[in-house]
């Protein structure tokens, strides 16, 4: 067993949500803000690719539900980011 393409992509997924996370605690970036979803999906997305060579339920379950979790937060970032101007004008 080496190390292989898609181990990459997985610790580059982790690597994500953990930066994410962190800069979250550090109140560096905000929850509400794009990046932050972004990150969260890009990370389970990589995460999940990963997966799909070693597959394993447990891990494939909460990445699956975290990208889904994140991609709310993409779409809720641009439906406010939509809504601002009116609300303003």
């Amino acid at each position: 067993m080496g190390y292989t393409w898609y181990d990459f992509l997985g610790n580059v997924g982790v690597f994500l949500l953990l930066a994410a996370y962190l800069l979250l605690q550090l109140n560096k970036i905000s929850s509400n803000h794009l990046p932050y979803s972004l990150m969260n999906a890009a990370g389970a997305g990589l995460i999940l690719v990963s997966l799909i060579f070693e597959f394993n339920l447990s891990a494939f379950a909460i990445e699956f539900f975290w990208l889904l979790i994140s991609l709310v937060g993409i779409v809720n970032y641009y439906r406010d980011k939509k809504r601002a101007p009116t609300e303003s004008g």
